[in-house]
């Protein structure tokens, strides 16, 4: 998948990307966060221009609420992970697949300069 030009892209779409290029490796915002940020849209239009046009960005930067990992994409966001040293807690033996989740607290980021 090319890069898009920036015409082709709406310009929610292009402000969502925007977002998800400023988060630090190692730190994660949530669907509900970027569009909190923006001021517009909801969780539901992040997903959904995430799906559609995510691969242009570091696009394991941007999860759900509940810290799971995208389903079907989850070993390569875990190198991901990994590589930048993402807070994760283990998955537990019962835990389907054994995949970690993100540890929210830790990984979140508010959008502010964190050390």
């Amino acid at each position: 998948m090319g890069r898009m030009s920036v015409e082709e892209l709406p310009e929610y779409a292009e402000r969502v990307l925007e977002v998800a290029e400023l988060i630090p490796p190692g730190r994660v915002m949530t669907y509900g966060d970027v569009a909190e940020w923006l001021g517009e849209g909801g969780p539901r239009q992040v997903g959904r221009v995430m799906a559609l046009y995510g691969g242009a960005v570091p696009w394991w930067r941007v999860v759900r609420a509940d810290g799971a990992l995208l389903p079907g994409h989850e070993l390569r966001a875990l190198g991901h992970y990994r590589e930048e040293n993402t807070p994760l807690r283990e998955a537990g033996r019962s835990a389907e697949g054994h995949v970690p989740k993100l540890d929210m607290p830790r990984a979140r980021w508010d959008g502010g300069a964190h050390t």
